[in-house]
């Protein structure tokens, strides 16, 4: 490890992780490990709940055009949004970034966009890992993974009381998110552009393709626990890998499914344009992408227009997706368009 250059990445982020400091946190960067007061934070009968993950290969589109920024959004949403569903508030936040050769400059741009996540998902980034390993990477190349741990009361953990009748809503994710990029990259190869391209689907000025396939996930932490503190909710799920068809049923009980109207989705631009460009079948586009649905939130019928309401004040676009059936296994009506 160039000792010189690590030290250098430790100064640049720390502005960038005291930003992201919150009540509970006990000390910053800089100890071989990070502590946080559970009691400071407002709880008294707590349970931990962890959850890690990484970007996948949407790092390679972010490695390729320079633009490394959104991944490090992407790598704390893709753990905090996962926290969510459990029930749980995330509290802090650590990374882990390895690389064959430090740049300092692409290490601190990632970890800007590290900081910037917890700060839209209320955790504080209070550590993390910065691996020089030569001869493991390609010039250039780095990998990514991310830590979280939340908390909740005792008692506190979703999915419960989840009933045939229950309204599904629909929260708009803002493209492709962290998932399907091995799929992307081909339907981008087949297309003929380069990522450097005006964007074929968008009419944002300026953007590049490659720009608006990095736009980063959404995070939802601060509407979901909103909305968990206000009405009550039965059951969160994160639609990453698996689209709809596969990670709605997580939260489902044994014996129940769900009717999902795909014409009432405001699908993206970005998935119409790899529809026809790939000729990708409907059910695999349902089950590689979460075709312009990144959470998906059962309430009861009685609470669904209070549900509805708070989620758009904090500034989600809502759909009614469907509801929750008797009959076992996810059902669709209407066509994806």
């Amino acid at each position: 490890m160039d000792i010189d250059a690590g030290n250098a990445l430790v100064e640049r982020i720390k502005p960038a992780a005291k930003a992201t400091m919150r009540p509970g946190v006990v000390a910053g960067l800089g100890g071989f490990g990070g502590l946080f007061d559970l009691k400071a934070a407002g709880y008294t009968d707590p349970i931990l709940v962890a959850a890690t993950d990484g970007v996948g290969t949407k790092l390679r589109i972010a490695i390729d055009t320079g633009h490394v920024h959104s991944v490090g959004v992407d790598l704390v949403a893709m753990c905090v949004n996962d926290l969510i569903c459990q029930g749980a508030e995330p509290l802090f936040f650590l990374d882990y970034f390895a690389t064959g050769k430090l740049s300092v400059d692409t290490a601190t741009a990632v970890v800007d966009g590290i900081a910037a996540g917890c700060a839209q998902a209320g955790c504080a980034l209070i550590g993390g890992e910065t691996a020089e390993m030569p001869g493991m990477y390609p010039p250039g190349d780095f990998d990514l993974a991310g830590f979280a741990v939340g908390a909740m009361e005792r008692g506190g953990a979703l999915p419960r009381d989840v009933g045939e009748g229950d309204v599904l809503l629909g929260l708009a994710s803002d493209g492709v998110h962290s998932n399907g990029y091995s799929l992307v990259r081909r339907v981008v190869e087949r297309s003929g552009l380069a990522f450097d391209a005006p964007c074929p689907f968008q009419a944002t000025a300026g953007r590049t393709l490659g720009e608006e396939l990095l736009t980063p996930t959404r995070l939802y932490v601060k509407p979901a626990l909103a909305a968990l503190r206000a009405v009550e909710v039965h059951a969160l799920a994160h639609i990453t890998g698996g689209g709809l068809t596969e990670n709605l049923p997580r939260v489902l009980p044994e014996g129940l499914g769900a009717d999902i109207d795909l014409e009432a989705i405001a699908v993206p631009p970005v998935f119409r344009w790899m529809d026809n460009i790939g000729e990708i079948p409907e059910a695999e586009m349902l089950k590689t992408f979460n075709c312009g649905i990144g959470l998906v939130v059962v309430v009861p019928a009685a609470a669904a227009p209070d549900a509805e309401a708070l989620l758009t004040d904090q500034g989600e676009r809502v759909t009614r997706l469907g509801t929750v059936t008797a009959t076992p296994g996810i059902r669709y009506t209407g066509a994806f368009t």
